[in-house]
């Protein structure tokens, strides 16, 4: 067959940038699928748009033959983001690759992404191909991807515990195609820095177009090396880096985006390479992105953590107070992160708080404002001292909130030593139709959620309850987070108030309607890359 040329969304880099690496976000497709991330259509537009404005190259918006909610996200998002390439993940089934396209249709930057197993496990197995199908599918679907695309990627699941000289069959096939870029996976999380780089190098020695294509590499983090993966094969030669955003991901993760954003940043010396990542812009995304899924970043998660700039050793703080560079190898604000703590009362006026808003991050019309402003000002009377955190915690409650199903409007707890059991009245607005149920149980949290129950009937079981303090003081506001099991389906809630109690009622509901979103999804086998 004649050899199809290859444009990509980073077309030209490697001839006229041969340092740029290309940033290819796959927080909403790859991130969603961790169990219990589920997102709405205008969460989703929100992290596509935050991507976008970080700088990212290529947003993974989505798999479109997965159900008709993941076409319209992937439709929606083409239609928005006009700076970034827009890309569809797609099977290598004739199927998959159309639906791809026409999700994609509204925007001229454009991906497809088809995939299939190389492995001889997945092959055997999971597919039920000989290795000589497998090729042909490659050919056939990369062929077909091109001809209702220009930017074509191809993946070869498992890549990393493939057959070399199969692996380099596929790739060479693929290129010939018309792929701009190669992906090679390390699905499983299986590989080591020294083996994936030397697995990247063989693919540059040996496949003869390969400069004909961009070498990628997306990398899980089943045995915490992702990141290191990543780094190492850009040192070996690859030049696009598929990660997403506090390294959500199947299992244990992709490798974060921030990780190795900053490490190449920080580390100029030892990686000479650039990305067009706005890196003042990480700690804002990463916000967003745990407000929206509802998974906390654990406080020690190296950039985005709440420790990763803190300093409590007596002889660190010393160090510190004389010069920031003998503990810290980047700055706070190169991430993005304010320096204030303690920021606004209950005599600030609305012009302060709109400053204090942008300082974090978020950027609203005069109306959302001014609800952010009346729920700061309940805050505020509430609490004698208000934190960038407390801020944070009510803006991401009011914005998760504003086109749910299920909303709480009053609850009334009666509990302690003179009231057993104690007993909820709860009143909820379904579907903008306000019900409400008195209900008992073995404690307060108890009734409250069997008050739920009672009007919104389900069968999700509860196997997680937890709740932290998101301030210092008696008067913090309480996060809560449930996780909900229905079906084999995981979602996880979180809400945040100075009544415990409250948070928890919301936090449930947060769940069960992310619940009602994942029940319309019914992705397709064999989804991974």
């Amino acid at each position: 067959m004649t050899e199809q040329s290859s444009p990509s969304a980073a077309d030209g880099v490697s001839a006229a940038d041969p340092r740029r690496v290309v940033i290819f976000d796959t927080t909403l497709r790859d991130g969603e699928q961790s169990p219990g991330a589920s997102m709405n259509l205008d969460e989703k537009l929100r992290i596509a748009l935050a991507l976008e404005e970080l700088g990212v190259d290529v947003i993974e918006a989505g798999f479109p033959i997965a159900s008709i909610g993941d076409f319209e996200s992937v439709h929606e998002i083409a239609k928005v983001v006009k700076n970034s390439t827009v890309c569809g993940l797609a099977r290598a089934a004739k199927g998959d690759i159309e639906r791809c396209a026409e999700a994609l249709a509204p925007t001229a930057r454009k991906r497809i992404h088809t995939f299939i197993s190389t492995s001889p496990l997945h092959m055997k197995y999971k597919l039920q191909m000989a290795p000589e199908r497998v090729l042909e599918k490659v050919v056939e679907s990369v062929s077909q991807a091109r001809n209702l695309c220009d930017d074509v990627e191809w993946s070869a699941e498992d890549g990393s515990r493939t057959e070399h000289d199969f692996l380099c069959r596929c790739v060479e096939a693929a290129i010939r195609a018309g792929a701009g870029t190669v992906n090679i996976p390390d699905t499983v999380g299986y590989a080591m820095p020294d083996e994936f780089a030397a697995l990247i190098a063989m693919l540059i020695n040996r496949v003869p177009n390969i400069d004909k294509a961009i070498i990628s590499v997306h990398c899980h983090n089943d045995l915490g090396v992702a990141v290191a993966n990543s780094l190492a094969a850009v040192n070996a030669g690859a030049r696009q880096v598929e990660c997403t955003i506090n390294g959500l991901g199947e299992r244990a993760g992709n490798a974060a985006l921030e990780e190795t954003v900053m490490a190449l940043k920080t580390r100029h010396d030892r990686l000479p390479f650039t990305t067009e990542i706005k890196t003042e812009q990480i700690t804002k995304v990463s916000r967003l992105v745990s407000a929206v899924t509802g998974f906390v970043v654990q406080p020690n998660k190296a950039i985005v953590g709440a420790n990763a700039f803190a300093h409590e050793s007596g002889i660190h703080q010393d160090g510190m107070l004389k010069h920031a560079g003998t503990y810290e190898i980047m700055s706070p604000e190169s991430v993005g992160l304010n320096q204030s703590k303690l920021v606004l009362g209950k005599h600030s006026g609305r012009h302060a708080f709109k400053e204090k808003l942008k300082d974090l991050g978020y950027e609203f019309g005069d109306n959302a404002v001014e609800d952010a402003f009346r729920r700061f000002k309940d805050l505020a009377d509430k609490k004698k001292d208000v934190f960038d955190d407390d801020i944070v915690a009510l803006v991401d409650d009011e914005v998760m909130r504003a086109n749910d199903y299920l909303k709480l409007v009053s609850l009334e707890i009666l509990c302690g030593t003179k009231h057993n059991p104690p007993e909820a009245t709860l009143e909820l607005s379904i579907d903008e139709v306000k019900k409400s149920h008195t209900a008992t149980g073995d404690g307060p949290v108890d009734a409250a959620f069997n008050a739920v129950k009672a009007l919104f009937p389900h069968r999700a079981r509860l196997q997680l309850y937890q709740v932290h303090a998101v301030t210092q003081g008696t008067d913090a506001q309480a996060e809560v987070t449930v996780r909900l099991e229905e079906d084999g389906r995981t979602v996880i809630g979180q809400a945040a108030d100075t009544d415990t109690m409250v948070s928890s009622v919301k936090a449930y509901i947060n769940a069960l309607n992310k619940l009602l979103v994942k029940r319309e999804k019914t992705a397709p086998s064999a989804l991974s890359a």
